[in-house]
Order: C-alpha cells, then structure tokens, then sequence
C-alpha cells in the first residue's frame, strides 16, 4: 500500500513545490497577466460572454490586471482593453466581440457629449465663420490638398452617348493626376433650355457601385427633371480597379484622392458652357455621403447639399477613405455634424433613418445644426427627412425626398419624378448593363497607355505633383 501511494505523494509534493514557485502576480511584474486570462476571470466574475478571437488574443499581456477592474462590466472592459488598443462590442443580453479599437466610432452619448461641447465655442456668425474659416484651411492641409496638385491638360475621355426618354447618358473618364482617371456617367436632359444646374453623384459603399439600379434611376430622374448629373466611381471601385487592387480602396490615400476626384469633377462641369453655377448640387448614401458633407464644407462653389444615412455625431465613416486622413482631428476635434454645419447657411437636407448610426440625428445632430443656420436668419434651411423604419440605403422614399429638396432649391421639374397622383415615378428610366457604362470598354481595353496601374506608382506621382523647385509643398 505504502509503494502504491510513494508516487502520488510525489506527484502531490511536486504540484505543491510548482505552485510555491510560482507566486501570484504582484508589483515586481507588475500584477502582469495573459490577456486570456484576465478575459476569463472577467466573464467569471460579472456572467458575461465575450466571443473569443484568438489572433486578437495570442501573446498579449494585461499589467496591472485586476487592479483595472470595477463593480461596472463596461468600465472594467474599457480599463483592460484600452491600452490593448482592444474594445468590444454588444452583440446580445451579457454577450461580447471583441475587436480592434474603432477609432472612427464614439458611442452615441460621446457624440452627444462632443458636440454639446463644440456648440460652446460660437455663438454668432462672426464666430462660427472663424471656427469654419480654421476647420477648412486644416482640413486642407489633413487631406494633403493644399494646395491642389496642378490638374492635367488632357482633355476628356467621352464614351457610348445613348439616349432615352427625357435624358441621356455618356460615359466620361477625366484624369485628375498624370495617369489617374476618374470613371464615371454624365445624364443629361435631352431639352435643357437656358443654362443647366450640375449635380455631383460620389458614390457609396453599396454592392455594384454606381452601375447599380438605384443609382441609375437617381440619376436619370434627376436629369430628366432638368438637371446634368455626373455619377462617379469610387477610388479602386468600379473601373478604378483597371487601375489598382481592391485593398488600395482602405488606405488613407484613397481619401485624399476621392476629394480630389470631386474637385475635378466640379472644375469639368463648370467649365462647360451650358451649365449655371449658381445652381450647384452634391449628394451621396453612405460614404457617398461621408464625401457630401466634406466637398460641400471645402467648396463654396456647392449650393446644395443632401447627405443621406451619413450625417451622425459618433460616427465619423469606418472606412479610410472617409477617415483615412485625420480631418476628424481639426479645430482640436470635430465630428461630421460639425462639418455638415459647414455648408450653412446652403440649404442642406439630411436624410436619416432608424437602421443605422443617423438613428439619433433629429434628437442630437438636428437642433444644433438649426441653431446654427439661425445665427444667419435661415433655420428652415436645415432640413431632415427621417425614416425610422427603414435601414442603411438610398431607397425610393429617400430618393423621393431628396428630388422634392433638389427641385425646390435648383428649380427642377418635380413632375418628371411623379405620376399623375403626385407619387415618385421612375418607370421611365432605362436601367443599363454594366458593360454600357464602362469608359473604357467591357475589358478595360481603351484605358489609356499612360494609365497608372499600382499604388506605388500613384503614390509616386501624387508626391511629385506636391512638389515645386524641390521643395515638399504644404
């Protein structure tokens, strides 16, 4: 009996003499614990879930570990993945993801609380004019655009002219630095009389791009109403990826070249003889809309602006190329209501719903932005449509509201968007392939030859197009 129980107590010493050895964290390491670790205790002691990700996890270490807890699961969570660069999100009753911190997304009541403070720091328009004159130079300066590289003399590359009912349609190419071009489609009214308002389509993150249905009956309908509508391409989207990879779309770059894209755009319509500058329009869902409300705080040339399931105190775009450059960091912080704000006293329409992060917007974002079109007389030119029951798209009934803000500020023909009954009607627009819309052709096979095609080489070339005499240009 007495030999059979040698080697357990052996075992039992053994365990015992390991345990010894290892003291429990304390100041001399300190209280340094694996990441997985500290996330156990965690849901141990508050009940809660977190889904694991190993790769976020591997090889990550919490110092001071359980000195960061405290009797709130959230705060405890903040305090232990903060300097981890961590945090999670809810995703059910006590239940947890963890992911990479989100830099672009503060919490609603963070957006609320930002802008509150931000509303302190003017309070007529001799005020607010100086707070939008330094946001516009550092924004400037963010986007790597002051000042503006010189623009290519090559003129227009003009496709495939079709014509329908009410309007037509050609696909225009411009390139906006040596071997970049922009892609996209130019709807025109078939009978304009007089000169023609213009109105930039920057497009969003939605599947098919601009070559999807929806966008194409926004940008019919509109031209039928009267209107010339140029619908464009998103950096390394479309047919941007003749030109560069997919990933090239998420780097900070991409945010810097897709402003610059809707400056060339600008510059092109206004340079045609037929269109009116007084009447000019921009908008976009998503992070076309992201790009509305940026053009329009940069360029007094834009006299009307409809963002649509953008506009959110706490959410500043999750891709690069909205957030990519740190323009969200200007004037000591802002946020896109600050920035949608800077088109005031234009009339500017926000089309929200209750899908996304524009769910809050009348109760926080719309207020402050009244308020702020008051210090010029004009509140009733800071609209919202919001759709509460609806979700993160440019749909038919947002569509709706935003031909009725384009008609009554660009006086357009509403009629054309609306049957007999007065209810949005685009029955009359052709909806085309893919192919038709190309620039270059169903392969790529008229892209120029001097067309870039890595983002090394555009890289390259945006640096010597900030250059002069040798010298970085600011």
């Amino acid at each position: 009996m007495l030999k059979r129980l040698i080697p357990f107590l052996f075992l039992t010493l053994g365990a015992a003499a390991t345990q010894a050895q290892t003291p429990a964290p304390n100041s001399d390491d300190q209280y340094r614990e694996s990441l997985q670790q500290v996330l156990d205790q965690i849901q141990q002691r508050y009940g809660v879930k977190i889904r694991p990700d190993a790769a976020l996890v591997k090889d990550k270490y919490v110092t001071y570990a359980e000195w960061r807890f405290r009797p709130d699961v959230n705060e405890t969570l903040k305090n232990v993945l903060g300097p981890l660069d961590l945090q999670v999100t809810p995703t059910g009753d006590k239940a947890y993801k963890l992911k990479t911190f989100q830099y672009h997304l503060k919490t609603p009541e963070e957006g609320a609380e930002q802008l509150a403070y931000l509303a302190t720091r003017y309070h007529d328009v001799a005020s607010w004019e100086k707070r939008k004159a330094e946001l516009r130079s550092c924004m400037w300066e963010a986007l790597r655009l002051s000042p503006m590289p010189a623009k290519p003399t090559s003129k227009p590359i003009i496709t495939n002219k079709r014509q329908y009912d009410g309007y037509t349609v050609e696909n225009v190419a411009l390139e906006t630095l040596p071997g970049l071009y922009m892609t996209g489609s130019i709807y025109k009214p078939l009978k304009a009389k007089g000169k023609v308002p213009v109105i930039i389509s920057p497009d969003g993150h939605f599947g098919d791009g601009r070559y999807r249905a929806d966008a194409q009956l926004r940008c019919a309908t509109l031209a039928r109403m009267g209107a010339m509508v140029y619908s464009y391409d998103l950096f390394a989207w479309g047919e941007s990826l003749l030109q560069f990879k997919g990933e090239d779309h998420r780097r900070s770059l991409a945010m810097t070249i897709q402003a610059l894209n809707g400056e060339r755009a600008l510059d092109y319509l206004l340079s045609l003889k037929n269109t009116d500058p007084t009447r000019v329009a921009i908008t976009g869902g998503s992070g076309g809309g992201s790009q509305t409300m940026l053009l329009t705080a940069l360029d007094d040339r834009i006299k009307v602006s409809v963002p649509v399931v953008m506009l959110s105190t706490y959410h500043s775009g999750g891709c690069p190329c909205e957030s990519g450059q740190p323009v969200h960091l200007c004037g000591d912080g802002t946020n896109n209501a600050e920035v949608a704000a800077m088109a005031a006293p234009r009339p500017l329409l926000a089309i929200t719903d209750g899908g996304d992060w524009t769910a809050q917007t009348p109760e926080t974002a719309m207020p402050y932005l009244r308020t702020l079109y008051g210090y010029y007389g004009k509140p009733e030119l800071a609209q919202n449509v919001h759709l509460p029951k609806e979700k993160h798209d440019y749909g038919p009934s947002k569509r709706q509201a935003m031909y009725e803000f384009m008609a009554k500020y660009l006086n357009l023909n509403l009629r054309a968007a609306e049957d007999a009954s007065g209810k949005l009607d685009e029955s009359k627009v052709t909806i085309e392939k893919e192919e038709a819309q190309k620039v270059f052709g169903p392969k790529g096979e008229g892209l120029p030859a001097n067309a870039l095609h890595s983002f090394e080489e555009l890289q390259a070339v945006f640096n010597k197009a900030r250059t002069a005499d040798g010298h970085a240009q600011k």
